[in-house]
């Protein structure tokens, strides 16, 4: 097939339809055209029936989906025979004058039930060569731009212009502005180019400001489009206009550049309406469109919106302390959207240094570093399709003394350290003694690590001696401890001196023999020991002596001194110590009771117990150690499932075990944990709860009424409460009691899920009032009930029947018909039905019939006529009754008519006459359907439908013909199966009849072959396929050869040869470089012969590339 002419370099288009064989349905395929503007083109397809079970049916589209079934008309005409004897359909497609806008490609598709086949083609247009006067404007406009074709190339004008000056002719100054109001908006371009404008776009924005449009009556137009148009990016604009003329050809352009059909424009021609739908719109759409007719123009603007972008994660509440970081976090529907942040009623600034702003991905975030109670408000995040809030919350922070520091008692020489420990790292201080602000020195050393400050004094002086105090900065608070310098005095003693301990009860001693020492710090513990000769040391925990000298607790033993040292004190370490010092002189003995004091234990079992629409309650149990300092209270942090922030409930010291957690979202899950405080600092946070969801009960169900009323039981129905909340509805309950009593007795066992519940086993003729209360996990609802007491009693109801509307009349079914007819009826109590049959008891083998309380069913699986008649339903209630009679007739399709025969015979018609059928299916003879065919060709055609009557008149016979007749009967169902066939003919006699044809001179039509197209010379990429087309004329048809340097082409299969009404088409199969040459065409006839010649130039694929680059 051909690929249709390629402009030169061009490679072609990817999926060009290859040549195809005889395949699947088609006998006969649609083939390729090349056409000339003006002609006629047909397009055949065949398809073979034989093995086909119904007709085929056969689409004509145009690209991917266009349906050019809607196009009949004028330009396009379609066709469709069949040859009974070989049963092959034939289908054509002409087109009219073809025009370029006819060219592309096109398919056929035929079907029949589950088969179908498809045939695609082309159709590629080419002008008539007709030469022209020169003319400088035609010959710079652009014909290969496609979408993009305008009136002028202004660079080939620019250049043309500078090869070629004319002298300029002093005209008197136009005015543009008036010129421009009065001209077509597509004549812009031309006018701002003749007058020197260049800022063509700040022009038409002027000229829209000053120009008014006035509507103005149009010869072609019926409905113009509006002004303006706007459309959501990505989506699907139609422009439309309605026209005077039908078959009126329109264009459409865009920017001034004519816009040719495809996947993204698609135009259409429907009746009077011109549509042009633009699909996926995108910001490239956003342009100036003209529909024009001749010189009628209709115009329109279109403006392509983005979309707007949403908000998918709103901002979180941010409850902090003075100095804390916080990070706004928002989550946006698009990629790299544009988003405004305020605080309170001013827009932020991304020039300012307090807040900074950052973006990742869809995350758009606003981080405050140090938070002050200046940020407290409410902060926005705003996009053009939506915007969200949220609070922050900034408290004073409160310092909490982790470790206080302890009295140390040390002697000369000796490393004395203060340590103390703060709840935040970032506190600074000094350190004060006796009033006056201790300075660093080579001796005395200040460190600040995390939340530990340390003041060290090395080489312990007696000076050294007295009150120090460590001050953090900006809180009103003090930390004190001595300094007790311990001083050896050596006194004369006798050489038979008894041991002695001189303990100190000061410094860590907070009572007598008793020492505090808090878990992590070191003990050492310097005891002064006196006797002569030297007493021996022992100290001892309990019974069990201590005896290392080194490792964690251990003695260390000097002349008159003895140090007990305990390193990171542990709280195996409590208890009771002995020191026993011996001499020969004697002994002596000191107790010491060691106490171990520490952060308590975490709570336990913290768990919530209820829950509200916005809060919890949280309970837990203390911690089973508490330190060894009482506990003086909790602080709780709670978090949304999922989540990794811990917000603090709490910045005081909460006392109690049960706590109320307020301020949260319904339906949503959180965790909370709890801390111990006491005296030395904080304890590890407690295991997590279990998730829970605050949650509210439903409000009261609505609408509570009786339904119905038995001597025993009470229907009651109700609507679901307005407010159901996260909690979701697990059900109801219905509780009663009898009036004046004030005990609820609950009706049902196990909740109901329904808004109607029967109350059961109630006693007769008693009052009882009723209520019922929704249900959900956070527990009942507030009860509804009835404004007054019911008394249960039944109430007589007269039976009635409710007969459908359509019921009411006769009831036609087709014989094998289902036929379920639901009649409902009332009454109580339960009446007794009961169905007759054209007077006598409905037989159950005829009928199904089912009965509830409230209708009875009658049901016929398969309808005969046997079941047509009057059918009755009974119902009763005691003495009283109601009856409802309906008529269902069963029909089907009558049998054929009876002795059709003709009559009489006149000139070209002939009389029929015939009888009803014998069965008519059960209803009235609609018409009749006569048919007619002559005996040469068997072929039946319709010549009556419907027709009422029992005779009638055929006309229009052909003379020659001998004719037979065959009637179908109608009824409501349909025709008959069968028909009845005429008995005799009718002969339409020969009249004879001589024509005398006038004389006929045949004009002499031959003439020598004349090319009237030439070859081209064309450059073509090697690999691509291409073609050269040329047209001649002459008659008789003249034989064409081609020749490529001088060697004819006839047997090369590499080259195919067409001929198509006098086109001549080469198309070159992949050349290769070597395909290059002088390609020759010869048309030959009788009467003479004509030649006409190209060159073909066949480049590489890197030339085109360096092409390219160049």
């Amino acid at each position: 097939m051909s690929e249709g002419k390629l402009q030169e370099g061009e490679a072609p288009a990817e999926g060009a339809h290859q040549s195809q064989e005889i395949t699947g349905l088609f006998l006969q395929h649609p083939e390729t055209t090349v056409a000339i503007t003006g002609t006629d083109i047909v397009f055949t397809a065949k398809v073979d029936s034989t093995t086909l079970t119904r007709k085929p049916t056969i689409k004509w589209l145009k690209g991917k989906w266009l349906d050019l079934g809607s196009k009949a008309g004028k330009h396009m005409q379609f066709k469709e025979t069949f040859d009974r004897a070989t049963k092959i359909y034939t289908w054509d497609m002409k087109i009219i004058k073809v025009v370029p806008g006819d060219a592309g490609a096109y398919r056929c598709e035929v079907t029949s039930k589950d088969k179908c086949d498809s045939s695609a083609f082309d159709i590629s247009v080419e002008a008539v060569h007709i030469e022209e006067e020169h003319d400088i404007m035609s010959a710079f406009k652009r014909t290969d731009a496609g979408e993009d074709e305008g009136s002028l190339d202004f660079s080939a004008l620019l250049k043309a212009t500078k090869k070629k000056k004319k002298p300029v002719v002093d005209e008197e100054k136009a005015d543009v502005w008036e010129i421009l109001k009065n001209a077509q908006p597509s004549e812009y371009e031309k006018i701002a180019f003749e007058y020197g404008i260049t800022d063509l776009r700040g022009l038409l924005k002027r000229l829209k400001k000053m120009k008014t449009v006035e509507p103005k009556h149009s010869d072609a137009f019926l409905t113009r489009m509006e002004s303006a148009y706007s459309v959501d990016k990505g989506k699907k604009i139609v422009l439309q206009v309605e026209v005077v003329d039908p078959n009126a050809q329109v264009k459409w352009l865009k920017n001034g550049q004519e816009i040719k059909s495809s996947a993204k424009y698609i135009v259409e021609s429907v009746g009077n309406i011109r549509t042009l739908t633009i699909n996926r719109c995108s910001l490239a759409d956003d342009a100036a469109y003209e529909c024009v007719i001749g010189d009628e123009k209709s115009f329109t603007e279109v403006f392509v919106k983005e979309p707007p972008v949403t908000i998918t994660k709103l901002l979180d509440d941010y409850h902090v302390v003075v100095g804390e970081r916080v990070e706004f976090e928002v989550e946006v529907s698009v990629e790299g959207a544009h988003v405004n942040w305020m605080f309170e009623d001013q827009e932020l600034s991304r020039d300012s240094h307090k807040y900074r702003f950052k973006k990742d991905g869809l995350k758009h975030m606003l981080i405050i570093q140090e938070a002050t109670l200046d940020d407290i408000g409410m902060y926005w995040c705003f996009t053009n399709g939506g915007r969200t809030k949220g609070e922050l919350e900034v408290e004073e922070k409160e310092l909490e003394v982790l470790q206080n520091i302890a009295d140390l008692t040390v002697k000369a020489e000796d490393q004395a350290m203060f340590k103390c420990e703060v709840s935040d790292e970032k506190v600074t201080g000094k350190w004060l003694k006796d009033g006056v602000e201790v300075l660093p020195s080579s001796r005395i050393k200040l460190t600040h690590i995390g939340r530990i400050h340390r003041l060290t004094i090395d080489d312990v002086k007696p000076d050294d001696a007295g009150d120090y105090t460590f001050i953090p900065d900006g809180y009103a608070l003090s930390l004190s401890a001595k300094l007790n310098f311990l001083e050896i005095k050596i006194d004369y003693v006798p050489r038979q001196d008894p041991p002695k301990i001189h303990l100190d009860t000061t410094g860590n001693m907070v009572s007598q023999n008793t020492i505090i020492v808090v878990a992590g710090n070191k003990l050492r513990l310097d005891v002064e020991i006196s006797g002569e000769p030297p007493p021996t040391v022992v100290w001892a925990k309990g019974d069990t002596a201590i005896t290392a000298v080194e490792g964690r607790v251990r003695t260390e033993n000097r002349k008159d001194l003895s140090c007990f040292v305990i390193e990171g004190a542990e709280r195996e370490d409590e208890g009771n110590y002995s020191i026993i010092v011996t001499n020969p002189a004697g002994e002596d003995k000191a107790h010491l009771l060691v106490k171990i004091v520490d952060v308590p234990d975490c709570p336990e079992n913290v768990k919530c117990t209820s829950v509200g629409e916005d809060c919890a309650t949280m309970v837990w149990e203390p911690p089973k150690f508490d330190g060894g300092v009482p506990v003086t209270g909790y602080l709780m942090e709670r978090k949304k499932k999922g989540s990794t922030r811990w917000t603090k409930l709490n910045f005081d010291v909460y006392e109690g075990v049960t706590y109320e957690a307020k301020r949260m979202i319904e339906g949503v899950f959180y965790e909370m944990r709890v801390y111990a405080v006491n005296g030395i600092g904080m304890s590890q946070p407690s295991l997590n709860s279990k998730p829970f969801m605050p949650i509210a009960a439903t409000s009261e169900p609505l609408g509570l009424k009786v339904h119905d009323v038995t001597d025993t039981t009470c229907t009651l129905k109700w609507l679901a409460p307005e407010k159901i909340g996260a909690g979701g509805l697990d059900g109801y309950v219905i509780e009663y009691c009898k009036e004046g009593d004030t005990e609820w007795v609950v009706a049902n066992t196990e909740l109901v899920e329904r808004q109607i519940y029967t109350v059961r086993n109630l006693p007769t003729a008693e009052k009882i009032n009723f209520r019922v209360v929704a249900v959900n996990i956070a527990g009942r609802s507030p009860p509804t009930g009835l404004t007054q007491p019911v008394t249960i009693r039944e109430i007589v109801e007269l039976p009635k029947i409710r007969l459908p509307r359509y019921l009411r009349q006769k009831y036609l079914r087709r014989v094998g018909d289902k036929i379920n007819l639901t009649i409902p009826f009332q009454g109580k109590p339960r009446p007794k039905v009961q169905w007759y049959k054209d007077g006598e008891e409905l037989d159950t083998r005829v009928a199904s019939v089912r009965n509830s309380e409230v209708d009875s069913i009658l049901f016929i699986r398969s309808a005969e006529r046997s079941h047509s008649g009057k059918y009755e339903l009974v119902l009763q209630i005691e003495n009283m009754e109601a009856r409802a009679i309906l008529e269902i007739r069963i029909v089907e399709t009558p049998g054929p008519p009876e002795v059709v025969k003709v009559t009489d015979v006149w000139g070209f018609n002939a009389a029929l006459e015939w009888k009803p059928p014998k069965d008519d299916g059960n209803c009235e003879i609609t018409g009749y359907t006569i048919q007619k065919a002559d005996k040469k060709t068997n072929e039946w055609f319709t010549i009556y439908e419907h027709n009422r009557r029992t005779n009638c008149t055929a006309s229009d016979l052909i003379m020659g013909n001998e004719y037979m007749f065959r009637i179908f009967s109608e009824n409501l169902v349909g025709k008959s199966e069968d028909f009845c066939l005429s008995k005799d003919t009718a002969i339409i006699p020969k009249i004879g009849l001589e024509y005398n044809p006038p004389p006929f001179k045949e004009k002499d039509m031959q003439s020598a072959p004349k090319f009237i197209q030439p070859l081209l010379d064309r450059s073509v990429v090697a690999g691509y396929s291409t073609a050269i087309s040329c047209a001649v004329r002459g008659f008789p048809k003249p034989k064409i050869r081609w020749l490529r340097n001088k060697i004819p082409l006839d047997e090369n299969p590499r080259f195919l040869m067409q001929n198509n009404q006098g086109v001549l088409t080469l198309n070159i199969r992949k050349p290769s470089q070597y395909d290059g040459g002088k390609f020759t065409c010869k048309a030959i006839n009788p009467l003479g012969e004509d030649v006409v010649e190209c060159t073909l130039l066949v480049r590489a694929l890197k030339d085109k590339e360096d092409g390219d680059e160049k």
